[in-house]
Protein backbone atom coordinates (compact mmCIF):
# COMPACT_ATOMS: atom_id res chain seq x y z
CA UNK A 1 0.00 0.00 0.00
CA UNK A 2 1.49 3.32 -1.06
CA UNK A 3 1.52 6.39 1.17
CA UNK A 4 -0.94 8.13 -1.16
CA UNK A 5 -3.42 5.26 -0.89
CA UNK A 6 -2.97 5.03 2.89
CA UNK A 7 -3.64 8.75 3.33
CA UNK A 8 -6.80 8.43 1.24
CA UNK A 9 -7.86 5.32 3.17
CA UNK A 10 -7.61 7.21 6.49
CA UNK A 11 -9.17 10.31 4.87
CA UNK A 12 -6.34 12.56 6.02
CA UNK A 13 -7.99 15.64 4.47
CA UNK A 14 -10.81 15.43 7.03
CA UNK A 15 -8.55 15.49 10.09
CA UNK A 16 -9.22 19.20 10.62
CA UNK A 17 -12.40 18.02 12.33
CA UNK A 18 -10.41 16.59 15.25
CA UNK A 19 -7.27 18.75 15.33
CA UNK A 20 -9.01 22.12 15.70
CA UNK A 21 -11.27 21.08 18.63
CA UNK A 22 -8.08 19.81 20.29
CA UNK A 23 -6.36 23.19 19.85
CA UNK A 24 -9.47 24.98 21.11
CA UNK A 25 -9.54 22.81 24.23
CA UNK A 26 -5.91 23.66 24.99
CA UNK A 27 -6.57 27.40 24.53
CA UNK A 28 -9.66 27.26 26.74
CA UNK A 29 -7.72 25.45 29.46
CA UNK A 30 -5.00 28.08 29.52
CA UNK A 31 -7.36 31.07 29.34
CA UNK A 32 -9.83 29.92 31.99
CA UNK A 33 -7.71 27.68 34.26
CA UNK A 34 -4.08 28.70 33.54
CA UNK A 35 -3.30 24.99 33.37
CA UNK A 36 -1.61 22.94 30.64
CA UNK A 37 -0.01 19.47 30.84
CA UNK A 38 2.05 19.27 27.60
CA UNK A 39 3.13 15.63 27.99
CA UNK A 40 -0.38 14.31 28.62
CA UNK A 41 -1.71 16.59 25.90
CA UNK A 42 0.74 15.16 23.36
CA UNK A 43 -0.18 11.58 24.31
CA UNK A 44 -3.87 12.36 23.96
CA UNK A 45 -3.28 13.97 20.56
CA UNK A 46 -1.48 10.84 19.34
CA UNK A 47 -4.24 8.54 20.63
CA UNK A 48 -6.99 10.78 19.23
CA UNK A 49 -5.36 11.07 15.80
CA UNK A 50 -4.70 7.32 15.51
CA UNK A 51 -8.27 6.46 16.53
CA UNK A 52 -9.68 9.04 14.14
CA UNK A 53 -7.74 7.44 11.29
CA UNK A 54 -8.87 3.95 12.33
CA UNK A 55 -12.53 5.05 12.32
CA UNK A 56 -12.18 6.29 8.74
CA UNK A 57 -10.55 3.00 7.74
CA UNK A 58 -13.48 1.21 9.39
CA UNK A 59 -15.92 3.42 7.53
CA UNK A 60 -14.40 2.48 4.16
CA UNK A 61 -14.12 -1.19 5.18
CA UNK A 62 -17.76 -1.47 6.27
CA UNK A 63 -19.07 0.53 3.31
CA UNK A 64 -17.23 -1.92 1.04
CA UNK A 65 -18.86 -4.92 2.76
CA UNK A 66 -22.33 -3.41 3.01
CA UNK A 67 -22.45 -2.04 -0.54
CA UNK A 68 -25.43 -3.20 -2.56
CA UNK A 69 -24.32 -1.33 -5.68
CA UNK A 70 -21.32 -3.61 -6.24
CA UNK A 71 -20.53 -2.65 -9.82
CA UNK A 72 -20.27 1.10 -9.31
CA UNK A 73 -19.82 1.98 -5.64
CA UNK A 74 -17.87 -1.01 -4.29
CA UNK A 75 -15.53 -1.54 -7.23
CA UNK A 76 -15.15 1.99 -8.62
CA UNK A 77 -15.86 4.48 -5.78
CA UNK A 78 -14.79 2.81 -2.54
CA UNK A 79 -11.00 3.00 -2.20
CA UNK A 80 -10.66 -0.66 -1.15
CA UNK A 81 -12.24 -1.94 -4.36
CA UNK A 82 -10.82 0.79 -6.57
CA UNK A 83 -7.23 0.19 -5.41
CA UNK A 84 -7.74 -3.58 -5.02
CA UNK A 85 -6.55 -3.50 -1.39
CA UNK A 86 -6.21 -6.64 0.70
CA UNK A 87 -9.17 -6.89 3.07
CA UNK A 88 -6.99 -8.78 5.56
CA UNK A 89 -4.41 -5.98 5.53
CA UNK A 90 -7.04 -3.26 5.92
CA UNK A 91 -8.75 -5.13 8.78
CA UNK A 92 -5.46 -5.78 10.58
CA UNK A 93 -4.38 -2.16 10.21
CA UNK A 94 -7.72 -0.97 11.58
CA UNK A 95 -7.68 -3.27 14.62
CA UNK A 96 -4.04 -2.50 15.41
CA UNK A 97 -4.62 1.24 15.37
CA UNK A 98 -7.72 0.97 17.57
CA UNK A 99 -5.81 -1.16 20.10
CA UNK A 100 -2.83 1.20 20.16
CA UNK A 101 -4.97 4.30 20.70
CA UNK A 102 -6.94 2.52 23.45
CA UNK A 103 -3.77 1.53 25.30
CA UNK A 104 -2.51 5.11 25.25
CA UNK A 105 -5.89 6.33 26.49
CA UNK A 106 -5.94 3.82 29.35
CA UNK A 107 -2.44 4.94 30.33
CA UNK A 108 -3.54 8.59 30.48
CA UNK A 109 -6.65 7.57 32.48
CA UNK A 110 -4.42 5.96 35.10
CA UNK A 111 -2.93 9.42 35.71
CA UNK A 112 -5.89 11.80 35.38
CA UNK A 113 -8.70 9.57 36.67
CA UNK A 114 -11.73 7.55 35.66
CA UNK A 115 -13.73 10.40 34.01
CA UNK A 116 -11.38 10.20 31.03
CA UNK A 117 -12.03 6.46 30.78
CA UNK A 118 -15.80 7.07 30.68
CA UNK A 119 -15.47 9.78 28.03
CA UNK A 120 -13.13 7.57 26.04
CA UNK A 121 -15.58 4.66 26.08
CA UNK A 122 -18.33 6.95 24.78
CA UNK A 123 -16.09 8.15 21.93
CA UNK A 124 -15.01 4.61 21.03
CA UNK A 125 -18.62 3.40 21.10
CA UNK A 126 -19.73 6.14 18.70
CA UNK A 127 -16.63 5.77 16.53
CA UNK A 128 -16.99 2.00 16.14
CA UNK A 129 -20.76 1.86 15.67
CA UNK A 130 -20.75 4.88 13.37
CA UNK A 131 -20.18 2.51 10.46
CA UNK A 132 -20.45 -0.95 12.08
CA UNK A 133 -23.29 -3.28 12.95
CA UNK A 134 -26.50 -4.16 11.11
CA UNK A 135 -27.67 -0.52 11.30
CA UNK A 136 -24.63 1.78 11.37
CA UNK A 137 -25.21 5.28 12.74
CA UNK A 138 -23.98 6.75 9.44
CA UNK A 139 -26.81 5.00 7.56
CA UNK A 140 -29.48 6.39 9.87
CA UNK A 141 -30.79 9.93 10.44
CA UNK A 142 -28.42 10.07 13.44
CA UNK A 143 -25.04 10.66 11.81
CA UNK A 144 -25.10 14.44 12.28
CA UNK A 145 -26.35 14.07 15.85
CA UNK A 146 -23.42 11.86 16.84
CA UNK A 147 -20.53 13.12 14.67
CA UNK A 148 -20.66 16.79 15.69
CA UNK A 149 -21.04 16.40 19.46
CA UNK A 150 -18.53 13.53 19.62
CA UNK A 151 -15.78 15.35 17.75
CA UNK A 152 -16.65 18.98 18.40
CA UNK A 153 -17.69 18.74 22.05
CA UNK A 154 -16.12 15.55 23.42
CA UNK A 155 -12.61 16.15 22.04
CA UNK A 156 -12.65 19.68 23.48
CA UNK A 157 -13.99 18.44 26.83
CA UNK A 158 -11.40 15.65 27.08
CA UNK A 159 -8.61 18.08 26.22
CA UNK A 160 -9.81 20.53 28.89
CA UNK A 161 -10.14 17.77 31.49
CA UNK A 162 -6.64 16.39 30.81
CA UNK A 163 -5.20 19.88 31.26
CA UNK A 164 -7.21 20.72 34.36
CA UNK A 165 -8.01 17.37 35.99
CA UNK A 166 -6.59 18.54 39.33
CA UNK A 167 -9.07 21.46 39.55
CA UNK A 168 -11.89 20.68 37.07
CA UNK A 169 -15.35 20.64 38.65
CA UNK A 170 -18.02 18.42 37.17
CA UNK A 171 -21.13 20.58 37.34
CA UNK A 172 -23.68 22.03 34.92
CA UNK A 173 -21.92 25.39 34.80
CA UNK A 174 -18.58 23.90 33.74
CA UNK A 175 -20.19 21.61 31.19
CA UNK A 176 -22.42 24.39 29.86
CA UNK A 177 -19.38 26.58 29.28
CA UNK A 178 -17.64 23.80 27.35
CA UNK A 179 -20.81 23.24 25.31
CA UNK A 180 -20.86 26.94 24.38
CA UNK A 181 -17.17 27.24 23.51
CA UNK A 182 -17.32 24.08 21.39
CA UNK A 183 -20.67 24.91 19.75
CA UNK A 184 -19.21 26.35 16.50
CA UNK A 185 -16.99 23.29 15.94
CA UNK A 186 -19.84 20.95 16.88
CA UNK A 187 -22.19 22.51 14.35
CA UNK A 188 -19.59 22.82 11.59
CA UNK A 189 -18.60 19.16 11.99
CA UNK A 190 -22.27 18.10 11.91
CA UNK A 191 -22.65 20.24 8.79
CA UNK A 192 -19.76 18.36 7.21
CA UNK A 193 -21.74 15.15 7.62
CA UNK A 194 -24.93 16.85 6.43
CA UNK A 195 -23.23 18.22 3.30
CA UNK A 196 -21.79 14.78 2.55
CA UNK A 197 -25.22 13.19 2.87
CA UNK A 198 -26.82 15.87 0.69
CA UNK A 199 -24.29 15.18 -2.07
CA UNK A 200 -24.61 11.40 -1.66
CA UNK A 201 -28.41 11.25 -1.37
CA UNK A 202 -29.01 9.17 -4.53
CA UNK A 203 -26.02 6.89 -3.88
CA UNK A 204 -27.06 6.37 -0.24
CA UNK A 205 -30.63 5.51 -1.16
CA UNK A 206 -29.41 3.03 -3.80
CA UNK A 207 -27.43 1.31 -1.03
CA UNK A 208 -30.39 1.48 1.41
CA UNK A 209 -28.75 4.10 3.63
CA UNK A 210 -31.53 6.42 4.78
CA UNK A 211 -29.84 9.43 6.29
CA UNK A 212 -31.33 12.63 7.71
CA UNK A 213 -31.41 14.14 4.20
CA UNK A 214 -33.68 11.30 3.03
CA UNK A 215 -36.28 12.28 5.65
CA UNK A 216 -35.88 16.07 5.43
CA UNK A 217 -35.63 16.27 1.67
CA UNK A 218 -32.78 18.09 -0.08
CA UNK A 219 -34.35 21.56 0.07
CA UNK A 220 -35.01 21.47 3.83
CA UNK A 221 -31.59 19.93 4.44
CA UNK A 222 -29.99 22.88 2.60
CA UNK A 223 -31.93 25.34 4.78
CA UNK A 224 -30.78 23.40 7.86
CA UNK A 225 -27.19 23.66 6.61
CA UNK A 226 -27.51 27.45 6.56
CA UNK A 227 -29.22 27.63 9.97
CA UNK A 228 -26.45 25.62 11.63
CA UNK A 229 -23.81 27.96 10.18
CA UNK A 230 -25.71 30.94 11.60
CA UNK A 231 -26.00 29.25 15.00
CA UNK A 232 -22.24 28.55 14.97
CA UNK A 233 -21.47 32.26 14.50
CA UNK A 234 -23.92 33.23 17.26
CA UNK A 235 -22.27 30.72 19.61
CA UNK A 236 -18.83 32.11 18.81
CA UNK A 237 -19.96 35.66 19.70
CA UNK A 238 -21.85 34.51 22.82
CA UNK A 239 -18.71 32.85 24.24
CA UNK A 240 -16.98 36.26 24.30
CA UNK A 241 -19.90 38.03 25.95
CA UNK A 242 -20.23 35.46 28.76
CA UNK A 243 -16.49 35.78 29.45
CA UNK A 244 -15.18 32.31 28.58
CA UNK A 245 -13.33 33.54 25.50
CA UNK A 246 -11.16 36.67 25.07
CA UNK A 247 -12.30 39.65 22.99
CA UNK A 248 -9.79 38.69 20.31
CA UNK A 249 -12.08 35.80 19.32
CA UNK A 250 -14.33 38.43 17.73
CA UNK A 251 -11.55 38.86 15.16
CA UNK A 252 -12.60 35.48 13.78
CA UNK A 253 -15.68 37.25 12.39
CA UNK A 254 -13.34 38.52 9.67
CA UNK A 255 -13.81 35.05 8.16
CA UNK A 256 -17.58 35.59 7.93
CA UNK A 257 -17.60 36.77 4.26
CA UNK A 258 -15.73 33.61 3.24
CA UNK A 259 -18.17 31.42 5.18
CA UNK A 260 -21.17 33.16 3.60
CA UNK A 261 -19.66 32.73 0.14
CA UNK A 262 -19.13 28.99 0.70
CA UNK A 263 -22.69 28.54 2.00
CA UNK A 264 -24.07 30.24 -1.11
CA UNK A 265 -21.89 28.12 -3.40
CA UNK A 266 -23.16 24.94 -1.75
CA UNK A 267 -26.76 26.13 -1.97
CA UNK A 268 -26.32 26.60 -5.73
CA UNK A 269 -24.88 23.15 -6.47
CA UNK A 270 -24.55 19.94 -4.45
CA UNK A 271 -22.01 17.84 -6.34
CA UNK A 272 -19.54 15.83 -4.25
CA UNK A 273 -16.43 16.50 -6.36
CA UNK A 274 -17.25 20.16 -6.93
CA UNK A 275 -18.94 21.65 -3.85
CA UNK A 276 -18.57 19.29 -0.88
CA UNK A 277 -15.31 21.15 -0.32
CA UNK A 278 -17.44 24.17 0.65
CA UNK A 279 -18.36 22.47 3.95
CA UNK A 280 -14.72 21.47 4.49
CA UNK A 281 -13.59 25.07 3.89
CA UNK A 282 -16.22 26.43 6.28
CA UNK A 283 -15.04 24.08 9.03
CA UNK A 284 -11.36 24.71 8.36
CA UNK A 285 -11.62 28.49 8.07
CA UNK A 286 -14.22 28.97 10.82
CA UNK A 287 -12.61 26.66 13.39
CA UNK A 288 -9.06 27.80 12.55
CA UNK A 289 -10.00 31.47 12.90
CA UNK A 290 -11.59 30.75 16.30
CA UNK A 291 -8.50 28.89 17.53
CA UNK A 292 -6.03 31.44 16.12
CA UNK A 293 -7.92 34.41 17.55
CA UNK A 294 -7.80 32.61 20.92
CA UNK A 295 -4.04 32.08 20.53
CA UNK A 296 -3.46 35.76 19.80
CA UNK A 297 -4.58 36.55 23.34
CA UNK A 298 -2.56 33.81 25.05
CA UNK A 299 0.62 35.89 25.67
CA UNK A 300 -1.49 38.36 27.70
CA UNK A 301 -3.06 35.77 30.01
Amino acid sequence: MSLRVFLELVEIKAKTASVLPFILGACYSWYNYHSIHPGLLLLFFIAMFIFNMSVDIMDNYNDYHHAIDTDNYREKTNIIGRENLSLQLVFGLMCGMIALSALIGIGISAIVGWPLLVMGVVCYFVGIFYSSGPKPLSSLPLGELFSGPTMGFMITLICIYINTYQVFTWNWTSLGQVVLISLPNTLWISNLMLANNICDLAEDESNQRYTLVHYLGKERALHFFGIMNLAAIIGLIAAVFVGIAPWTVLLSLLALPVIIKQVRLFWQKQVKKETFSCAIKILAIGAASQALSYLIYMPFV
